[in-house]
């Protein structure tokens, strides 16, 4: 199915989930020039399909005139001498004269159908196979026009393709590269949680432990036994610093 004009400007793309890429503006003028080309040329290709219809129309005119001034026969042309009266008997009889040839048919000076008159010229002159060479000049002009006209449309829409496959490409490799540094930075927070979680089970443990510890001390305390108190724990913090319960 041969490309045209309205399939460019009906193309639609599927958006990429991240607002990357070419400036769209910049795109659409591209797309409108390509439009405007293919327009041209098409165009350009129905005036030239016009023009060579006409010539061969012109071409077959002709050569039908010069049909039917061929199979007519030339008509003598009617002499307007007429004979004098017959002289005297006394005089003496002329010589005879040789019969005249008979002229050939003159070729009108202007063809029907054409807006300017034709030089006149001579029918029987014609060379069939010249109008065969000018009939299969104009095809070749025809042909050549049709053939520049579609390699040029071709080079259009190959360059077209080209640059929306590339602008494909680099909107794909550029949310690639996104994508991988969202994973990356989801990578770190994963880690840093598990530090985070990791303290507070730790924390909870020592706490535990300190607490109940205070707890048997002071049930000592209320038996009467003097043991010595413990000292309060320390917990560490994921970034290294120690510090212990309730100090400041």
């Amino acid at each position: 199915m041969a490309l045209t004009a309205e399939d460019v400007v009906n193309k639609r793309f599927q958006p990429t989930k991240f607002r990357e890429g070419y400036d769209q503006d910049e795109v659409d003028d591209f797309l409108d020039e390509i439009v405007i080309e293919l327009r041209r040329l098409n165009q350009e290709n129905e005036e030239l399909r016009q023009r060579l219809i006409a010539g061969e129309s012109r071409i077959s005119e002709l050569q039908r005139s010069g049909g039917s001034a061929q199979s007519a026969p030339a008509a003598a042309p009617q002499s307007s001498y007429e004979p004098e009266p017959a002289a005297e008997e006394s005089a003496p009889e002329p010589a005879p004269v040789a019969a005249a040839e008979p002229a050939p048919a003159a070729v009108p000076t202007s063809v029907p159908g054409l807006p300017f008159p034709t030089p006149s010229l001579d029918i029987n002159a014609i060379d069939p196979s010249s109008t065969n060479n000018l009939l299969q000049l104009a095809r070749r002009l025809h042909e050549d026009h049709v053939r520049e006209g579609i390699e040029k449309r071709d080079a259009l829409i190959a360059e077209g393709n080209a640059t929306a496959a590339r602008t494909v490409q680099e909107a794909e490799a550029k949310q690639r590269q996104q994508i991988n540094a969202l994973d990356q930075e989801r990578a770190l927070l994963e880690h840093r949680i598990d530090e985070l979680r990791t303290f507070e089970r730790e924390y909870r443990q020592k706490l535990r432990g300190y607490i109940e510890g205070q707890l048997s001390e002071l049930d000592g305390s209320l038996g009467g036994s003097s043991a010595p108190q413990q000292p309060a724990p320390s917990f560490g913090t994921p970034n290294g610093s120690y510090q212990g319960f309730g100090g400041n």
